[in-house]
């Protein structure tokens, strides 16, 4: 049984390695569906802009590279709150919960929520609102299972259902990531990592707000008809990156770099560093640069710069208590700002 889930988990996994990575379109981000499965919502590996695709570790692989989920010692519980663009007022919360199971597997679960607060409702007779209003919610519940293979070859899927509602209408996603990471080195210092995320079939939106009331030419009556959406796509991405320890006596200084395919929106390159004293406190700081090239021009608000702390408090021989802080600075709406808790055993 051990093997068939190695196999099942490992061979699609190291499959990403052989795939030709696939040039993103220029942009084309509102055409795709799902736009939400692209933020991360933790706060310690968002100090460094993504840039960790072939280090992350515990929980916040979850996003990055389900991968590092697997070097969970035995359990791990984490929470984050984002200030998404603060002049928004959009709030996202994450949870997440990893257990070891065995010798080298690890169980997991990660919940994503989104609170957009409240939009005024309108429509073609009261453009200025005035008849109620609705309340979005987005919400993204992920299952993981990650296990160590060899000293050096770590791998795991994760299992994704993608839920929003706006109103009477809602849209319902399945999809799912898949990653590995490669380490080697005398003191495993020299790190690999690819991934493959958001993978699945395309959705459409349903639900009564989809109903449209016309009137029939003759005869006076009216019928209801349902106003079918058409499907969208997932975001789908190809991302790897590597990166090199520099251990000192109590110190350590990594420094990493990644590069992200995407489908929908421009191709990515991040790089960073994360300098650690005791493994206690660590500060990091990322940079991403945006490939402009096919049109030379700037499509987002982000400035590219991405920078963040921890503080890892021992509790015990081997528990840990954890604070993160990051920050991404924006062109307008304030920037985002994450905080996060974490309890490791």
């Amino acid at each position: 049984m051990r093997k068939l889930v190695s196999k099942i988990v490992l061979v699609p996994a190291l499959g990403l390695i052989s795939l030709t990575a696939f040039a993103g379109n220029p942009q084309r981000s509102g055409s795709a569906g799902a736009s939400e499965l692209l933020i991360n919502p933790w706060a310690r590996s968002s100090g460094w802009g993504g840039t960790d695709i072939a280090g992350v570790r515990g929980i916040e692989a979850s996003y990055l590279n389900i991968a590092g989920s697997a070097f969970t010692k035995k359990t791990e519980v984490a929470f984050a709150n984002t200030q998404w663009l603060t002049e928004t007022g959009i709030q996202v919360n994450a949870f997440g919960f990893n257990q070891k199971v065995g010798a080298n597997g690890v169980l997991g679960l990660n919940v994503m929520s989104m609170d957009y607060g409240e939009i005024d409702r309108t429509d073609e007779f009261n453009p200025n609102g005035g008849i109620g209003s609705v309340t979005p919610t987005t919400a993204v519940l992920g299952i993981s299972y990650a296990q160590k293979f060899t000293e050096s070859i770590y791998g795991g899927v994760n299992i994704k259902l993608y839920n929003q509602s706006f109103g009477a209408v809602s849209i319902n996603a399945l999809a799912f990531d898949a990653g590995v990471q490669y380490i080697t080195g005398s003191s495993k210092q020299i790190k690999f990592g690819v991934t493959l995320k958001n993978v699945g079939p395309g959705a459409s939106y349903a639900g009564d707000g989809n109903d449209v009331n016309l009137v029939a030419p003759q005869g006076g009556f009216s019928r209801t008809f349902d106003e079918r959406s058409a499907p969208t796509e997932l975001p789908t991405l190809l991302a790897f990156g590597g990166a090199y320890d520099f251990k000192f006596t109590s110190q350590r200084f990594t420094v990493g770099a990644s590069f992200y395919s995407n489908s929908f929106e421009k191709d990515q390159y991040n790089i960073g560093g994360e300098y650690s004293v005791k493994e206690i406190v660590t500060a990091r700081v990322g940079y991403t640069i945006f490939d402009n090239r096919d049109d030379d021009r700037i499509t987002t608000i982000f400035t590219g710069l991405n920078f963040g702390m921890s503080i890892d408090v021992p509790l015990g021989e081997q528990t840990k208590f954890g604070l993160d802080y990051s920050y991404r600075p924006t062109t307008i709406l304030g920037g985002v700002h994450s905080i996060g808790a974490s309890i490791r055993l």
